[in-house]
């Protein structure tokens, strides 16, 4: 499985105009999205993300077979190559952990082949 971690409030920052915006982070966690033998684990990909005091998280997840795409807010993107070995690797599971959350929208879309 890849997994997309985000790391909400690690601090404080008022460089944006005067404007309080919580630091965060989004990572993409590639070391367990293949059993390959010769896929080698990589370091997760990391971005920071600056949100506003009560701005909500919005996430668009892009999956499609061997990229996961992650954009955050309209304003950050992480993408990271996966190689997959099984055809049933096509899920998508959410959850929160350590503080409680709340999920406002979720859709998904299945795509189409191009063959």
């Amino acid at each position: 499985y890849t997994r997309i971690a985000f790391y909400r409030d690690r601090g404080m920052n008022e460089s944006f105009a005067g404007e309080r915006r919580r630091q965060s982070l989004i990572t993409i966690d590639t070391s367990r999205a293949s059993l390959a033998a010769d896929v080698r684990p990589r370091a997760p990909e990391t971005a920071p993300v600056c949100l506003g005091e009560d701005e909500p998280l919005e996430l668009r997840v892009f999956v499609d077979r061997s990229v996961v795409e992650v954009f955050v807010n309209d304003r950050q993107c992480v993408a990271v190559r996966v190689y997959p070995e099984r055809d049933d690797s096509v899920g998508v599971i959410m959850r929160s952990q350590g503080a409680p959350s709340r999920l406002l929208s979720f859709d998904a879309w299945q795509m189409q082949s191009i063959w």
